[in-house]
């Protein structure tokens, strides 16, 4: 019995552990969403994150134990966005095309990303910690840690907060779009990309390479401008 606890207590706390556990679970989930028509209420990232909670949770397996594996994960992000160059260079001329609507719509979208969070904290009484940790929440997860961070907010709940918010806008987001009629692929993505960074970003290639590229170059846009905009948008409403 020794020696299988001690196997056990080896394998948890081993860069193995994580990686399988993140890699069948976002397997399962990707299995589960094709099954079901490609329904966004099963989109992969969203059934992934639910199936490794359900494990830990069960299992008693630590936070710690499945960071010491999902860290190397969280590392392939780096490139993984990098990549997302592939499409934006296949639809170049049709982004040259468009460059000062894009600018503007990008824009325009950050600045009531950032206002409407604000004023949802203000209107439930939140304080200003919490204006300068949920501002930030459409910007990309690593932007938004550090702008929550030396804007005076809290830098873990803005990574709890960005990532909720990527989920929700890749679930429910193109279902709205369609709602309101929106079907060209290019504002799909940009409207994705801007509002759900990087999560909303792999929901838009999903539908297609269009949809993907503009996403993709809306998430990029949209992390810049939030870095450059929340200091004044701030000091504006407060």
């Amino acid at each position: 019995m020794s020696s299988l606890a001690g196997t056990r207590h080896q394998f948890l706390s081993s860069p193995l552990f994580g990686i399988t556990l993140t890699v069948a679970a976002y397997t399962v989930a990707l299995r589960l969403w094709h099954r079901s028509g490609r329904s966004a209420l099963l989109t992969p990232v969203l059934v992934a994150i639910a199936l490794v909670v359900a494990f830990l949770e069960l299992s008693g397996v630590t936070y710690q134990d499945y960071l010491v594996g999902g860290s190397f994960l969280s590392f392939l992000l780096g490139p993984a966005t990098v990549a997302l160059a592939v499409p934006l260079h296949r639809a170049s001329s049709s982004i040259r095309q468009l460059a000062l609507p894009v600018l503007a719509g990008v824009a325009c979208g950050c600045l009531a990303a950032m206002a409407t969070g604000i004023v949802v904290v203000r209107a439930l009484h939140g304080g200003l910690a919490l204006e300068a940790t949920i501002a930030p929440k459409s910007a990309t997860t690593p932007i938004a840690i550090v702008l929550a961070d030396s804007s005076g907010g809290i830098a873990s709940l803005a990574a709890v907060l960005t990532v909720l918010t990527g989920v929700l806008g890749a679930v429910f987001g193109p279902m709205l779009l369609g709602l309101v009629g929106v079907s060209d692929p290019r504002l799909r993505g940009l409207a994705l990309g801007v509002s759900s960074h990087g999560i909303g970003t792999s929901r838009a290639i999903q539908e297609g390479p269009v949809q993907g590229a503009f996403a993709a170059l809306a998430m990029a846009m949209s992390g810049v401008l939030t870095a450059l905009a929340l200091p004044a948008v701030l000091r504006l409403l407060g």
